[in-house]
């Protein structure tokens, strides 16, 4: 077995307390700036769709809606699904964040927000994206999206955050998957009946603001920030 030097020892544990600062300092940021931007919505979706799509138009006009009714647009302020619900809101006037984080391929900060934020680890960009969120819109998308979708329901139904509105919007993009998790995870007993009420399937941009509206004046005293 190779063991490693003192040296190298050495190095690895300096190399670490660094990242733990860099950590920390990501987090500090957020903590510092976001608090301001309230109410919030997190807004997920492809960086992959271009202006002209139909699903960049459609985030688009989420982010229009949800500044209209005032309240702060969050993206991962990149390109596609992001730029488009980021720049709805500004286009309109709205608070618009990006909370970025630079990839090899696809991550470039949009130049539609009024204020960004660029991280140096996914997970405390995810943390930040959840941390201040009213509620949360996705928009058809990848892995990325994906995961995001699947934290965001774990983290509600293990109660680690509030029950807030997680809304699907594309019927006919997120059904497939909408089914599944009925036919073959609740039909099987991993999941209960109440596990698929934390989100809503709707088919526009107006029709999920509402709901977001009406969830947000009914519960807007129970918040704990």
């Amino acid at each position: 077995m190779v063991r490693p030097t003192l040296f190298e020892l050495n190095h690895l544990c300096n190399e670490e307390a660094w990242r733990l600062f860099r950590i920390i300092g990501d987090f500090v940021e957020g903590f510092d700036s976001l608090p301001a931007f309230l109410p919030a919505v997190t807004v997920y979706g492809s960086a992959r769709v271009k202006e002209g799509d139909r699903v960049y138009e459609l985030a688009r006009q989420v982010g229009r809606e949800l500044a209209g009714a005032g309240f702060s647009v969050f993206t991962g302020g990149g390109p596609g699904v992001m730029e488009a619900a980021n720049r709805g809101a500004f286009e309109v006037g709205g608070k618009s964040v990006g909370l970025n984080i630079e990839l090899p391929h696809e991550q470039k900060s949009n130049p539609y927000t009024t204020l960004t934020l660029n991280f140096h680890y996914f997970f405390v960009r995810k943390v930040m994206l959840v941390r201040y969120a009213t509620a949360f819109v996705l928009l058809p998308g990848g892995l990325g999206t994906l995961d995001e979708f699947f934290e965001t329901i774990l983290l509600i139904q293990t109660s680690k955050i509030q029950p807030f509105p997680v809304v699907l919007v594309g019927r006919e993009y997120w059904e497939e998957l909408v089914g599944w998790l009925k036919r073959g995870v609740f039909a099987r007993g991993y999941i209960s009946r109440e596990d698929l009420d934390i989100f809503h399937v709707v088919d526009g941009a107006r029709e999920a603001v509402d709901r977001i509206i009406h969830w947000y004046n009914e519960h807007e005293r129970e918040f704990v920030i």
